[in-house]
């Protein structure tokens, strides 16, 4: 069925071959962040070549979704039904339609923004639930797909649901953003020829979400794209923020107030911090509110070195939600240059910084396989250690941390510069003073390495030595081949 490959979806690809050649029928959750190229990649992979399909209307009711189920399948039957009562009659009058389909060949239902159809009261679930376990399971050449942008419905009501669909589903594909190396291709396919640096600035503003990087043109610089799209009176991403948080999630004033909370500390927050910044009592709302987060692929788990899980930092990690706090939220519509204007200005370069240790952390297999560590079990994590006069140690703080099964913990020291980066005696000192507070603090006794992970390399001077293995930009650009989940 496939005609090309996608970039960046070769594994899901194959995943879906596999599906295209059971011989038995196959239910497949898609699932992701909005924006990822979920409806994308199916219908690109089937080739727009569906028995059916729907796609649900946001915040509509059942009236207007089973209106809409009904046209779809009119324009299928050739028929001028009028719309089903509920939602039991719309798949029983699906089954008639398939029985109708050749039964020698693959047939494809395509059911998008799955969670938008399940409003409140319409008993779409249970529906659908009846609908699989009674009929369409034992269909051999049923390809049977439901894909939604609400992640953590997907999760909940799907992929782990505890009920009629309890363990049904064949097929699982999490999409996630692309690494570097696929925007990199991505932007090649688009005509676009900026380089590295470049390419790792765009990153910090958009991630890899391939419909931010749709938007991009290959006849403007790199910050003439952002001021274009972000700060432009109208431009295309100006109020993404509000739209992509509303649709998502029913109470989006709450999950906004955790994210803007995260937004302010980049190294995160623990639950506790948490619940000081946003002045909302513990309690299962909240765990709702983060596990929900980071289904939907905004806020990571970061572990805390030697700490308990319940000191875990909760991190930020959508790139754009950080961009719209840090610049979109106060200066739109103030300079349409706003972006180009800022290129020498202080405050943006040690944003890039900070931006930049997140880049490594959502490349840490590249990082990896630059160390030759790819085969060793490894766990990431930070560490930070206020000054403590008693016992004469000094403040410290290291961002990533990558604890080794083979007894080696590797001290990343990340930085973001324009171009080789020169340790200097001050910052000699100030390394060396950070592994020790570290050994000190956490009585360590396995070996340390120290890394720098910067955009050029570093500069070869009388303090270099210090560094014992070093990762640039263009490693962090290596293609790694991971199982798709």
């Amino acid at each position: 069925m496939r005609k090309k490959i996608l970039i960046g979806r070769a594994k899901e690809c194959e995943r879906l071959d596999e599906c295209m050649e059971s011989f038995q029928a196959q239910l497949v959750i898609v699932y992701g962040r909005r924006r990822v190229g979920k409806t994308y990649l199916i219908n690109e992979y089937f080739d727009n070549d569906f028995a059916f399909k729907i796609t649900g209307t946001y915040n509509k009711g059942r009236e207007v979704q089973l209106r809409n189920f009904n046209s779809a399948l009119n324009r299928k039957t050739n028929n001028k039904d009028i719309a089903p009562k509920d939602w039991f009659e719309a798949f029983d009058r699906l089954r008639d339609y398939i029985e109708t389909l050749d039964e020698d060949k693959k047939q494809v239902c395509f059911f998008d923004e799955l969670p938008w159809l399940d409003n409140q009261k319409s008993d779409f679930l249970s529906a659908f639930e009846w609908f699989w376990n009674d009929w369409a399971s034992t269909r051999d050449n049923l390809i049977f797909i439901v894909c939604g942008s609400a992640t953590s419905w997907m999760d909940e009501n799907i992929a782990n649901n505890k009920g009629g669909l309890f363990n049904r589903q064949t097929c699982k594909l999490y999409l996630k953003p692309f690494k570097l190396n696929e925007v990199e291709e991505y932007l090649r396919l688009k005509k676009i020829t900026w380089s590295r640096y470049d390419i790792i600035q765009c990153y910090m503003v958009m991630g890899g979400i391939p419909y931010y990087l749709s938007l991009l043109s290959n006849k403007l610089s790199l910050e003439q794209n952002i001021d274009q799209l972000f700060f432009r009176d109208g431009g295309e991403l100006w109020d993404e923020f509000v739209h992509l948080y509303n649709t998502l999630f029913s109470n989006s004033d709450s999950y906004i107030r955790v994210v803007e909370a995260l937004s302010r500390k980049r190294g995160g927050l623990t639950r506790e911090e948490i619940i000081g910044e946003i002045s909302k009592p513990s309690g299962g709302d909240l765990t709702k509110i983060l596990n929900d987060l980071i289904l939907s692929g905004f806020v990571r788990v970061s572990g805390f070195y030697n700490k308990k899980k319940k000191d875990a930092l909760f991190q930020l990690c959508d790139y754009y939600t950080s961009f719209y706090f840090r610049y979109i939220r106060d200066n739109y519509g103030k300079d349409e240059h706003f972006w180009s204007n800022s290129i020498d200005n202080p405050s943006r370069r040690s944003w890039e910084g900070l931006v930049f240790e997140q880049v490594c952390r959502d490349h840490i297999a590249a990082i990896k396989h630059k160390l030759g560590i790819s085969g060793v079990l490894s766990q990431e994590s930070s560490w930070f250690i206020r000054a403590d006069r008693g016992k004469v140690i000094s403040g410290a703080q290291i961002d990533l941390l990558i604890s080794r099964r083979d007894r080696v913990i590797t001290v990343c020291e990340i930085k973001f510069s324009r171009g080789e980066f020169e340790i200097k005696k001050d910052y000699d000192l100030s390394l060396r003073n950070k592994i020790e507070a570290f050994k000190q603090a956490t009585n360590c006794r396995e070996s340390i390495q120290l890394v720098m992970i910067t955009t050029f390399g570093v500069k070869k001077n009388q303090y270099s030595s210090v560094v014992q293995n070093q990762v640039t930009m263009d490693d962090l650009f290596v293609a790694i081949h991971l199982p798709c989940e």
